[in-house]
């Protein structure tokens, strides 16, 4: 009984059985009708947008890089005291913000 829990077996099990289901799911769908409207975009209820709103991966970049730099200056902040050196820290943590957001 052991041997059907080796995954090589069960791998072999499962294949038939996935494809026996993708069959008997194939006959209940019944027939397909292609039509225009089936091959159209959907966008929640409304007409799909036809440009992009914001193109290639630079606006995401500048988020995630904005939100590492939050998130890991935080953190070395928060694992050491107050003193004058992370004050100095948090001044530059302030500055490279400020330049990722305004350039």
């Amino acid at each position: 009984m052991e041997i059907l829990l080796s995954p090589p077996v069960a791998l072999l099990v499962y294949i038939p059985l996935v494809l026996i289901i993708t069959r008997i799911g194939v006959g209940l769908a019944g027939p397909e009708k292609p039509s225009p409207m089936k091959s159209s975009l959907y966008g929640s209820g409304e007409e799909a947008p036809t440009s992009f709103a914001a193109p290639g991966y630079r606006p995401f970049f500048v988020i995630a890089l904005f939100f590492a730099i939050l998130h890991l200056g935080i953190l070395v902040l928060s694992s050491g005291g107050l003193t004058l050196i992370t004050g100095a820290y948090l001044g530059g943590l302030i500055l490279a913000l400020l330049a990722l957001i305004l350039g």
